[in-house]
């Protein structure tokens, strides 16, 4: 059991939850591997575009529900990373390209004929947490971005060396997140320490860090099962 100044066993504790992150899901190890044909990279580009909509959307809400203006001044910047400040910037903007570089239409994609069902389940569900939750639990779900950068230098090697039709100027948001989720993720992280000094308070973030891991592992279960050779 933790103790109330145990922060190193709490930080170590969240860190661990990368057992649970979705980098270890089938369908991620096949795409790491090459093993995606191209029906189901497309599959996935367009299916995960709904997840890169909503991330403002989600992080709104941590702001709406945020009484801390010191957080909320350095946490607006995600909003405008995903949304961009000016027409072809941001984030959002970015996953299109890729959309494009993986030989769909940007119509296809925004009018969201490929969605799953269970896809727009699992991000919905995201969102309300971040509306419904308190603020705390909210930042404490989006620290599955501990994990990501790795993931991310992983993703590109992968698809430079295994999916040679992809257009490589389609992976800049990518080697974007590189840098961002780092960044966020320190700020996530000492959001979280300052914040969570009982028992209680660290085993509720760890709950809402286990919460967004199943979101992530269950976005994937519906692509796998949509997009099965």
């Amino acid at each position: 059991m933790m103790t109330l100044t145990d922060t190193d066993s709490f930080v170590a504790a969240l860190r661990a939850q990368s057992q649970r992150y979705h980098h270890q899901h089938p369908f991620h190890v096949k795409m790491n591997n090459g093993r995606l044909s191209r029906r189901q990279i497309q599959g996935w580009v367009a299916n995960r575009f709904y997840y890169q909509e909503n991330i403002p959307r989600k992080d709104a809400a941590i702001l709406a529900n945020c009484p801390d203006r010191e957080v909320r001044r350095r946490w607006i910047q995600r909003i405008i990373d995903h949304d961009g400040t000016t027409s072809g910037g941001g984030g959002i903007e970015a996953w299109l390209r890729l959309g494009e570089a993986v030989e769909l239409t940007r119509e296809e994609i925004v009018d969201r004929r490929h969605l799953v069902p269970g896809v727009r389940f699992a991000v919905d569900a995201y969102v309300t947490f971040a509306r419904t939750r308190p603020w705390v639990e909210a930042v404490a779900s989006s620290l599955t971005e501990l994990f990501a950068p790795d993931l991310m230098a992983e993703r590109i090697a992968a698809f430079e060396r295994f999916y040679p039709w992809i257009d490589r100027d389609g992976l800049a948001y990518f080697r974007a997140r590189l840098t961002q989720a780092r960044r966020d993720c320190e700020h996530a992280l000492d959001v979280v320490t300052e914040h969570c000094r009982s028992t209680d308070d660290q085993e509720r973030v760890l709950a809402a860090l286990s919460f967004k891991c199943d979101v992530l592992w269950g976005i994937l279960d519906a692509i796998d099962r949509a997009y099965a050779d």
